[in-house]
């Protein structure tokens, strides 16, 4: 069996994490060590407690979460904060995040497997942050309704729209997360449609003052690719099985 150090090496080298730039509360990368081998790899997007105790309970032992422990910045170990560092502890759980380098990757990216989803054959670099283009941007001529329909299908949950721009679609562009206080930078970049995961209430104003259609699929639900995407390819490569720790919030 592989131990989590050998996993680790991989995923660093595989997803860049020394090179690309991301938040400082990011801390992409291993999280958490363990004392032995790996026998289960687990995929979650958020390393809160409800995820950390599913994987005791499915006897997960190398954890791959999209945001990490300290994503909200330092915090006391007391309360919930202490209890599911104490799990991942007693249970012997490594966990792993990678932020910004599981969003723009070309193959197991959030961003790329999205625009997959959707059928987005031609992609282009869109959203230039920290350096780097976090997402892509198509040519498409869609009806807006059709389009909101083919997101609610691939995501499994309702979206929200903010009808701003035309209903008739031309460049459209994707950045998963929460993006949407960026509608101006949206624009500024040429597209007229913009999907995303969610952001804060004056966005829908901005949208409809931009003229840019607003799509919000959710922060939770536009992020699950990558972890999936990622743990199903360590799988593969260290032969080892893997399972999805689905917690929405509907956010």
């Amino acid at each position: 069996m592989p131990d989590a150090n050998k996993i680790t090496a991989y995923l660093d080298r595989y997803l860049k994490t020394a090179t690309i730039a991301d938040w400082g509360h990011a801390l992409n990368g291993l999280q958490v060590g363990n004392e032995g081998e790996v026998t289960k790899i687990g995929a979650a997007v958020d390393a809160c407690e409800f995820s950390i105790n599913a994987a005791v309970e499915r006897g997960i032992d190398f954890l791959i979460v999209h945001h990490g422990l300290f994503w909200g910045g330092a915090k006391p170990l007391v309360g919930g904060q202490y209890r599911k560092i104490k799990a991942a502890f007693d249970h012997n759980i490594a966990i792993y995040s990678a932020h910004l380098p599981l969003d723009v990757h070309p193959v197991e990216g959030n961003n790329a497997l999205l625009c997959k989803a959707l059928g987005f054959k031609k992609k282009e670099p869109f959203f230039f942050e920290k350096g780097q283009f976090i997402g892509f941007k198509t040519s498409l001529s869609m009806d807006r309704d059709a389009l909101v329909q083919r997101l609610e299908s691939v995501l499994g949950s309702p979206v929200k729209l903010c009808p701003g721009g035309p209903q008739k679609t031309a460049r459209i562009g994707v950045v998963t997360g929460g993006a949407g206080r960026e509608v101006q930078r949206a624009v500024d970049e040429g597209v007229d449609t913009f999907i995303t995961g969610e952001g804060p209430h004056d966005s829908y104003l901005n949208a409809e003052e931009l003229g840019v259609n607003l799509i919000y699929g959710g922060h939770y639900a536009t992020e699950t690719f990558g972890v999936k995407a990622m743990a199903a390819h360590l799988s593969r490569r260290f032969k080892l099985p893997w399972e999805f720790i689905d917690h929405p919030t509907g956010l």
